[in-house]
């Protein structure tokens, strides 16, 4: 084989630290990106809050030498020094007072998305809102464990209970079979049988607590726990024993086989149906939405006359700076910042102060391109959305499609509507009598529209769902009308029909 030597010309792209960083923080949550934030002020101590600088300002000027007279107190103050300045900036004073002016200029347009955001300040049901969260925080486990303070049980009865309680799943069902749990402790066979027993009071002790249905193996023995606990009638005894054996037939919404296996008329049928969809197949799900994170919008939608205006949550907006303190003891070291060892972390935080900014720029301006695109849904609601896709606002914005899908992925917007995340606003475009397109989300609102308003005893199926769309001038299949339907989660005919 000859060997040979060639030169060759050829270009790439080559992604600096700072682009990757950038691309990395863009496509972040807000908790991910508080979460970054945290982790770099921890390991760089060049970058800091402006919070931690506030605070030390008031103590700054209270350590500062007193002045005699009034005259230079007025000097100070006509001058705009720092001294008079300095109560102003403490940590309350920052979020109240900010906050406060925030949600006075918002009342006029009587608009309460801003009003459920999380807030450092307030008071009157401040203790209120702490008990709540605090019941939140409480774990199924934990609220199971409580209410066994008054049981008076051996070491070996408690141990098997605790062991229950462990293997409850977040909805409260106990997933694994006794034998099994049993099992995975001993495997001497007279030792198995007694744990067995043991484990079979504690369940029934642990399926007597609150909530009532907890420690169920499946959904029938869940409901019935929770009918047992109701007070003895004719229409609770229905309800029992339907939820046994016959829950199949009452999803199917048949009346008749129902009648024939129950014995019961049809008066004590609809009695039992609404007895049981009051109950909760999943008694555990309160204390498992205790530990889900609040959605924190990161754009604010106000009206302001004919016009909206796209502001950026100060909630989420990190506030950073260098560290000046550092910063000049670096200038101040022989050779300066480039030959100091801290000077790789002075450009760090630079960096990542530039690359935090240049990221709410970016959903700031796709924010505000989606509101000029949609103006329809921020004036009449989703039945007035337009189609859009990612490219046209890449292609205004002068920015990458992945880069749109970035910004759009995890970042929400409040509006008067509510809160949506920006990906909503998205969407693709079916084709109408008039050679427009109507937006696939109007579609699907006017779907919800017409089964909202259907008769219960003879809901619309699909095929005919498409022909009302018709009749409005949208051409829409019937397996498109079923695909949207399912998407939002409404049932089909069948399971629509009251008994």
């Amino acid at each position: 084989m000859k060997q040979t030597l060639q030169v060759r010309l050829s270009q790439h792209l080559a992604l600096t630290p700072q682009l990757q960083q950038s691309i990395r923080l863009l496509q972040l949550s807000t908790l991910e990106l508080h979460q970054e934030v945290e982790q770099m002020l921890a390991s760089n101590p060049l970058l800091e809050t402006e919070e931690e600088f506030t605070v030390s300002a008031p103590e700054l000027a209270a350590n500062a030498p007193a002045e005699s007279s009034a005259e230079s107190g007025n000097e100070s103050g006509a001058e705009g020094g720092d001294a008079p300045e300095a109560p102003e900036l403490n940590a309350e004073d920052f979020g109240g007072t900010e906050r406060e002016d925030w949600e006075n200029g918002t009342e006029g347009d009587d608009f309460d998305g801003i009003r459920e955001l999380p807030s450092s300040s307030g008071s009157g049901s401040e203790d209120g809102e702490r008990e709540s969260q605090e019941s939140a925080e409480t774990t199924l486990a934990e609220h199971l464990v409580q209410q066994l303070a008054g049981h008076h049980l051996s070491a070996e009865d408690r141990a098997a209970l605790h062991v229950l309680i462990e293997s409850l799943n977040e909805d409260g069902y106990l997933e694994d079979a006794l034998e099994e749990i049993a099992a995975a402790f001993t495997e001497d066979a007279e030792e198995l049988e007694d744990l067995l027993d043991r484990l079979r009071i504690a369940l029934r002790l642990l399926q007597s607590l609150e909530p009532a249905g907890i420690g169920a193996r499946d959904l029938s023995e869940c409901l019935t726990l929770q009918l047992r606990a109701l007070p003895k009638s004719p229409c609770q005894v229905i309800a029992i024993l339907i939820c046994k054996g016959h829950l199949e037939l009452l999803a199917r919404r048949d009346m008749r086989r129902l009648m024939s296996e129950t014995g019961a008329d049809e008066v004590l049928l609809r009695e039992a149906q609404t007895l049981i969809t009051q109950l909760e197949p999943k008694p555990g799900r309160r204390f498992a939405q205790g530990a889900a994170a609040a959605i924190v919008p990161d754009v604010i939608v106000r009206k302001s006359g004919r016009e909206f205006r796209v502001l950026l949550n100060p909630e989420v907006a990190p506030k950073l700076r260098i560290n000046e303190l550092y910063a000049n003891a670096l200038r101040a070291t022989r050779g300066g910042i480039s030959n100091s060892p801290l000077g790789g972390q002075l450009q760090e935080a630079r960096w990542f102060i530039k690359n935090i900014q240049q990221r709410f720029d970016t959903i700031l301006r796709v924010s505000q391109a989606i509101v000029e695109r949609q103006r329809g849904f921020f004036t009449h609601g989703e039945l007035a959305m337009k189609p859009l896709v990612l490219r046209e606002i890449a292609d205004e914005l002068g920015l990458h499609e992945s880069t749109i899908s970035r910004v759009t992925t995890a970042k929400y917007m409040a509006t008067s509507w509510g809160t949506f995340e920006l990906k909503y606003f998205f969407g693709s475009g079916l084709s109408t009598e008039t050679g427009g397109e109507a937006s696939s989300t109007a579609v699907r609102a006017l779907i919800k529209q017409f089964v909202a308003a259907e008769d219960i005893k003879k809901p619309l199926s699909d095929s005919a769902l498409a022909g009302m769309l018709e009749e409005q001038g949208i051409q829409c299949a019937r397996r498109t009308v079923a695909k949207y339907r399912e998407a939002m989660k409404i049932a089909p005919a069948n399971l629509r029909k009251a008994l």
